[in-house]
């Protein structure tokens, strides 16, 4: 119906403004949607507003001379201007209570739209370091990019997510040494560097080693002490290298994947899949011509973006308005993180995508600048990227903080959440809030079976819708499926849910477009709120026969909305409570 008023209000700007350019300014600017309140009719615009201001018009005119265009179509029951210019239209009752069978009929697809033109969305997401398991702190991240990828899909991007495991840096040989220094304990006075990494499945790893590789030439490790935490790691890391390179390199190999293996699982536990999991080492060395790193790297300094001083090379990055220019390769030729970043990105665009999505920490917000100049300085345009930052959601249960610290070894992991709350649960109260906003997970909140607990009330919601599908049929045998009293007007208390689920397309354009998902959460709150209201104050099942059928057609279509809301969040509506 939307559609059809834009349709016309284009016809209408074309019959008052010869400017294309105008039009299309005019039409990008304005809004007509579902109004929030069915006082106000049932589908509201502001298009006289803005094109009163774009062509310096009186807005009143342009409403009275729309309005006039509008009442000779048949669908539309009244026409009103409020306000300073405001268009409220409402539509006739059959074409009004005709939503519910449209979103019978369309069922799971109801929601969906072709906005995002099948654009190539890659989104890159969680990418924690491989030296443990995720902990709670992850779960946020992996929860939003897993859900905007699915609200992308279902408004037309074709979404690539991926994982980009950083498994060539420093961190692995930590996770290796730690790793040795556990299946040698004995043999050196349970020592262990205050930096080593120092959880339960460090032992695990341990254990699964213990008969793949002899580790009789690490004994001989002398320790070097130092005051310096990160210098007594490094030495160790360098002595165990030297001790035996071949068993190290199968330790590091094999600790690598039993972490990988272990987020996956952890993953798929959270209903999260990725497409891809990118390799940092994939990208190569910058010793190597042919690898991706220098490449990119080359192509920066032939292209003039990047040059040498003192021994090292830098980019330049005030392109994008950064404090200051950044090393890709330091004085010793080893090149650092943020080259290996600007080699991925580069694969990222050369891969043919049209958007590129970074899921990253709110820690993260001083990297992006560097980003963007650096995807600029390859010849692309910066506007590709979408940098959304996520902050590190703090769980409390029994009333405490619960520690997330991977090296100290002491942290509630996903997978402990998981099993405490379910994986519904974890992932509703992550996408509660704006993903930027401070989170407070209150576990014992999330678990309690009360109005406090909107996870639990929007569950509810669909559960009871259920349970009356299941009562009318044990009464009745079957439920004929007609909205005949609705639409002849004889029962009209079903207004309410009918206006608000007819607004739920415009809800999954909005969060597809603002990369939002606790929209939809907000929206089921507010049409849960409207059912559990509309179902204390109407005893559905001593309605008469015809009542009931149509009120259950009605309320069908509010538990089919809630299902899809839920799905395009990765939840599972619940069929009992």
């Amino acid at each position: 119906m939307i559609d059809e008023i834009n349709k016309e209000i284009e016809k209408f700007l074309s019959s008052i403004v010869n400017n294309k350019k105008n039009i299309n300014s005019i039409i990008k600017k304005c809004s007509t949607s579902i109004s929030d309140d069915l006082k106000k009719g049932h589908i509201t615009s502001n298009v006289c507003m803005v094109a009163a201001s774009i062509l310096k018009l009186n807005p009143k005119n342009l409403a009275e001379d729309l309005k006039t265009r509008l009442e000779k179509i048949d669908r539309f029951d009244n026409v009103e201007i409020a306000g300073p210019g405001f268009v409220n239209i409402s539509l006739n009752r059959e074409d009004f209570v005709s939503t519910i069978q449209f979103i019978n009929k369309n069922k799971d697809s109801f929601g969906s739209s072709a906005i995002g033109k099948k654009n190539k969305v890659q989104i890159e997401f969680v990418s924690a370091n491989p030296t443990g398991p995720l902990h709670v702190g992850h779960g946020r991240g992996a929860a939003y990019g897993d859900a905007i990828g699915r609200i992308l899909e279902s408004t037309g991007s074709i979404v690539e997510k991926e994982y980009y495991v950083n498994d060539a840096g420093r961190q692995i040989d930590i996770l290796t040494a730690s790793v040795i220094l556990r299946l040698i304990k004995n043999d050196i006075s349970n020592y262990f560097p205050a930096n080593g990494y120092k959880g339960e499945y460090i032992d695990e790893i341990g254990k699964k080693l213990d008969k793949k590789v002899k580790i009789q030439d690490f004994k001989s490790l002398s320790i070097k002490s130092s005051e310096d935490p990160e210098e007594e790691i490094d030495n160790i890391i360098h002595e165990l290298e030297k001790l035996n390179n071949n068993s190290w390199n199968l330790i590091k190999k094999f600790s690598l994947k039993e972490i990988v293996k272990s987020i996956e699982d952890d993953l798929k536990a959270f209903n999260v899949n990725f497409d891809k999991w990118f390799y940092e080492s994939s990208l190569g060395k910058i010793g190597d011509d042919s690898s991706d790193i220098a490449l990119s790297v080359n192509k920066l300094i032939k292209d003039g973006h990047a040059y040498e001083k003192d021994k090292a090379i830098w980019l330049n990055t005030d392109i994008s308005g950064d404090d200051k220019h950044r090393v890709l390769v330091r004085d010793n030729g080893k090149a650092t993180y943020f080259a290996s970043d600007v080699a991925y990105h580069k694969n990222k665009i050369d891969r043919g995508f049209d958007k590129l999505i970074n899921v990253w920490g709110a820690d993260h917000h001083g990297y992006i600048k560097r980003i963007e100049a650096s995807i600029e300085n390859l010849g692309s345009n910066k506007n590709k990227l979408a940098v959304k930052l996520v902050q590190f959601a703090n769980l409390f249960k029994d009333g405490k903080k619960v520690k997330m610290s991977t090296r100290s070894g002491e942290f509630f992991t996903l997978k402990n959440l998981i099993e405490d709350i379910g994986s519904d649960a974890a992932r509703f109260y992550y996408l509660s809030k704006q993903a930027d906003q401070h989170l407070d997970f209150d576990l014992d909140l999330a678990k309690s079976d009360s109005k406090e607990n909107i996870f639990y009330y929007i569950q509810y919601a669909h559960a009871r819708i259920v349970s009356l599908e299941e009562k009318a049929l044990d009464k009745f045998s079957e439920i004929k499926r007609n909205i005949k009293n609705i639409s002849s007007g004889d029962y009209k208390e079903c207004d309410n849910l009918i206006h608000e689920i007819s607004k739920f397309p415009d809800i999954v354009n909005k969060s597809a477009n603002t990369l939002q998902p606790h929209v939809i959460i907000y929206y089921l709150k507010d049409l849960s709120q409207l059912f559990h209201s509309f179902y204390n104050d109407n005893h559905v099942l001593s309605e008469s026969e015809e009542n009931m059928q149509s009120i259950l057609e009605c309320l069908i279509a509010v538990k089919q909305v809630i299902s899809n809301g839920l799905n395009l969040l990765g939840i599972t509506p619940m069929q009992k409570m």
